[in-house]
């Protein structure tokens, strides 16, 4: 059964990550994504890492690919456009992943294990340890530095992608704090000398 269930996972996780790329509709894209998390969701699940698999489907399923649905749909896309300058850049995409094809084949033809690679893999956490405590331990103990370090760049990126997606429209009015500040009250009130009988 869990030979199977791996099985069944791993085939759905390869399906659904080729039907992201060869997908023309991004929201079919969005929601293969989706499909993809929670197949590598289900391996983890069977590998023993049930809190990684809970913050796959948290995190990836439930901010992240929900994010790249709203977007998508929100943003007014031209597709045909999209689909032209796909066109006029295949033969240089062709070329790209012929030449990383190249290189994997180059790469995994001289692959050879050392003896002592299955034990390096192990995670170094204590027998008798749950699983969320041993991760919590590696990352916030040992591993500190470069856990922060990622959130760091993670920050940046995010600052990155607002600040390249920001527009100033003209025919549309922001909030301007600084000059609501500096407003002179004697220049933004006028009186008004309304006599009876007279509309303003």
């Amino acid at each position: 059964m869990m030979t199977f269930a791996f099985y069944l996972f791993a085939v759905c996780a390869c399906v659904a990550g080729f039907m992201v790329v060869i997908g023309r509709n991004p929201v079919h894209s969005v929601l293969w994504l989706i499909l993809t998390f929670m197949a590598s969701a289900g391996l983890f699940v069977l590998q023993g890492a049930e809190f990684v698999a809970m913050l796959l489907i948290v995190v990836y399923v439930g901010a992240v690919a929900v994010l790249f649905l709203f977007v998508v749909m929100m943003l007014d896309v031209d597709f045909a456009k999209l689909k032209g300058e796909l066109a006029r850049y295949l033969p240089l995409g062709l070329i790209i992943g012929l030449v990383l094809l190249a290189q994997l084949g180059v790469v995994f033809s001289g692959w050879n294990s050392a003896e002592t690679a299955e034990a390096a893999r192990a995670a170094p956490i204590m027998d008798g340890v749950h699983n969320t405590l041993g991760l919590s331990q590696l990352i916030y103990d040992r591993y500190v530095l470069a856990f922060q370090l990622a959130g760091l760049v993670l920050l940046v990126a995010m600052i990155g992608a607002i600040v390249l997606t920001m527009r100033h429209r003209k025919d549309i009015k922001r909030q301007n704090v600084l000059q609501q500040m500096w407003r002179d009250p004697a220049k933004t009130m006028e009186m008004k000398d309304v006599k009876p009988g007279q509309g303003l």
